[in-house]
């Protein structure tokens, strides 16, 4: 068989063992569309600007679940690998920290440290933090500082929460580099603590999928590096509007629905995703946000 309907990249994978099949599975795979790219493009946009006393910051909201991290770890696996440039310095252009489990400036400080691997002592004070943070991403060039699960910084009381936007504030202008937060919709709602914070940050949503033609498209690319042996036709009316309904249109849903078919289809030997497998699936429909699993 020639299996046309996946991705030449992957057509070996069809001489593996059924285990390895599954295997392949679970390893973690970009599949591009539109709404990713456009905000790899704002984000290369930004990483590229010129230095200015005041740097745009950008805010990356969406549903939990729905491919925010997953975009972020794609732009660094693009344009933020770490190299030796010809000084001899390290160079790391992307920074990827986690915002602290509340609003909190050393946490915050902590959290960044903790990308460049370098001993640090905790019980410092602030001040002693904020410089080695401030002098380690000069030395390694940074030119993006990425604070993921910003929405956490609503955690903790008004004045904790000013301390650490404006720590964030004080970052960008000793740095002169761009800040990205990424966050559930209720980080917009730390941006409000201070007029100045909001009129640094853009914004921009990633929406759960509507049911249309970019997310059949969307299910043709999952399809391409599904190993099943026979097509699926997973962006047809018909499948496309079940599996759509199961997974609320959330990326992460739709992923982890996906896959749980494509195990199901292997393991019962049909080699494809059809109705009656996605129907079987449908406790992975999330009640209030909790699965209960099915055995």
């Amino acid at each position: 068989m020639n299996y046309e309907h996946i991705h030449p990249d992957f057509r070996h994978i069809m001489g593996m063992t059924d285990t390895e099949r599954l295997k392949f599975m679970d390893q973690p795979r970009w599949i591009g569309y539109k709404s990713a790219q456009q905000i790899l493009d704002t984000l290369q946009g930004l990483m590229n600007k010129p230095t200015r006393p005041r740097m745009p910051n950008l805010l990356i909201v969406g549903d939990s679940n729905n491919g925010k991290t997953t975009i972020i770890r794609r732009f660094k696996e693009l344009c933020g690998q770490g190299y030796v440039n010809d000084d001899s310095e390290p160079v790391k252009p992307i920074i990827i920290a986690e915002a602290p489990p509340s609003a909190d400036e050393k946490g915050l400080y902590i959290s960044i440290l903790e990308q460049f691997f370098t001993p640090y002592r905790a019980s410092d004070a602030v001040s002693k933090l904020r410089y080695q943070v401030i002098h380690l991403l000069r030395m390694c060039h940074t030119k993006v500082l990425v604070i993921d699960e910003f929405h956490s910084l609503l955690t903790g009381s008004a004045i904790k929460q000013r301390e650490v936007m404006n720590a964030i504030k004080l970052l960008c202008n000793e740095l002169a580099i761009p800040i990205i937060g990424v966050g559930t919709r209720e980080a917009v709602r730390v941006l409000h603590t201070d007029p100045q914070h909001a009129s640094r940050f853009d914004v921009i949503a990633l929406p759960a999928w509507g049911l249309n033609q970019d997310f059949q498209r969307l299910l043709a690319g999952f399809e391409k590096v599904l190993p099943l042996k026979n097509p699926s036709k997973l962006h047809e009316p018909e499948l496309a509007s079940l599996i759509h309904t199961i997974s609320e249109g959330n990326t992460g849903n739709i992923h982890r629905l996906l896959v749980e078919c494509a195990t199901e289809a292997i393991k019962n030997g049909k080699e494809q995703i059809d109705k009656p497998i996605v129907e079987s699936k449908a406790w992975l429909r999330p009640t209030r946000g909790i699965r209960e699993v099915i055995v």
